[in-house]
């Protein structure tokens, strides 16, 4: 008896074939994990709406209108206490962003030594840089910031007896004090130039690296880009009169007056932040140089090339492209643990919505806020490191 397509045998056939088809299953499972999401979602929001009009509260953000009531010890804006609560949680903000850019950085650089350092041939650069290693890894880095904060800044002199550092700085328990620039009329002219010779590097970049692919003469263009971003800068800075002066700071019987103060709350912050995330990176410079195989330094060993061009020719650009993807979740863990400024009192974010929540009561918005803020950093973060990697990964031809 044949089966057709209308009959039992083939209906069932044909659900048969289907739920055994790997597309369908895909997209039935996706629906049905969408389905329980959105049900949990939903779950969460009406039992909060049911929690807060159990307690009598409303929800909104009208509160970020409201006075703020209250001072900052650092500011990137201008702000006072008759500033609204959207202008500290924006302070907040860029204090958060400034710690992360400045860490991110400073982390970067010391993690690249220290990881360069555990491969030295030098018994005691590799030791030390191992010791540096295993002693801030296995610390928290709350207790980093705690050391660096009431371990070592808290006892250094008052700032009648600040520490005269180079370039008419001062260090104190008050912070560190330098040299605030002041910008005159023509110096948006010197930064239009800075963007122009930045521009310049690159297409001599770019054609330096098509001379070289087209007829294998390599071009240095070291020494050009660093002339091209000094010179016309220089040029144009010089042509326009010179409109840069800095307000200096003084040391006073009991203060230091004028220049730019950074808090020690920050100091603590960004030393305790890098140093703790550059034992992390170390390790993985150490894996990424270790990653790629040693008969490529052998070949250009065999080729002639010293051991600092065959790093920096040979090794550091096909060791980026295992580094930078593990590099990624640092830089990312970086600015998450940045919340713990709250433990020392910097202005942070999480800082600054703590006030406005214990002022206001709205606890759920505040976190909503925190929420979407270390969101957007960190998928921002995210797209800029795959877009880098994507740049630094090989190109089949």
């Amino acid at each position: 008896m044949a089966i057709t397509a209308n009959s039992p045998e083939g209906e069932r056939s044909a659900l048969s074939a289907a739920l055994y088809d790997p597309k369908i299953r895909g997209v039935f499972y996706q629906a049905v994990t969408i389905i329980i999401l959105a049900a949990f979602c939903w779950f969460i929001v009406t039992n909060t709406m049911d929690n807060l009009r159990a307690l009598n509260r409303s929800f909104g953000f009208d509160f970020l209108q409201g006075r703020a009531g209250f001072n900052l010890g650092q500011a990137l804006i201008p702000y006072s206490s008759d500033s609204t609560n959207t202008n500290a949680l924006l302070v907040g903000l860029l204090n958060t962003l400034l710690i992360s850019f400045v860490g991110i950085i400073a982390a970067t650089i010391v993690g690249f030594i220290i990881g360069i350092g555990r491969l030295s041939h030098n018994w005691l650069i590799a030791k030390l840089s191992q010791a540096y290693v295993e002693i801030f890894r296995n610390i928290p880095p709350l207790l980093v910031i705690f050391f660096w904060y009431s371990g070592v800044l808290v006892l250094l002199p008052q700032a009648r007896d600040a520490v005269h550092l180079p370039f008419s700085s001062y260090l104190s328990n008050r912070g560190l004090a330098f040299p605030s620039p002041i910008f005159g009329a023509g110096m948006w002219a010197v930064g239009i130039a800075f963007l122009v010779a930045i521009a310049a590097v690159f297409f001599v970049a770019r054609w330096a690296h098509k001379r070289q692919a087209a007829t294998g003469q390599q071009f240095h263009t070291i020494w050009v880009s660093i002339g091209i971003l000094i010179g016309l800068p220089l040029v144009v800075f010089l042509v326009t009169g010179m409109p840069l002066s800095f307000d200096y700071p003084i040391a006073g019987k009991f203060n230091l007056t004028g220049g730019t103060v950074t808090s020690p709350e920050f100091l603590a912050l960004l030393l305790a932040l890098s140093l703790y995330t550059a034992s992390y990176i170390a390790e993985i410079v150490r894996a990424g140089i270790r990653g790629v195989p040693k008969g490529q330094s052998e070949a250009a060993g065999a080729l002639g090339l010293r051991a600092s061009a065959i790093n920096r020719l040979v090794i550091i650009p096909q060791a980026m492209r295992i580094i930078i993807p593990p590099l990624t979740s640092q830089y990312l863990n970086l600015i998450k643990n940045s919340s713990l400024a709250i433990a020392i009192g910097y202005a942070d974010v999480v800082a600054v919505g703590g006030v406005i929540l214990n002022q206001s009561g709205r606890a759920v918005e505040i976190v909503i806020i925190w929420m979407a803020i270390y969101l957007i950093l960190s998928i921002a973060t995210s797209l800029f490191m795959n877009w880098f990697n994507a740049k630094m990964a090989l190109v089949e031809r």
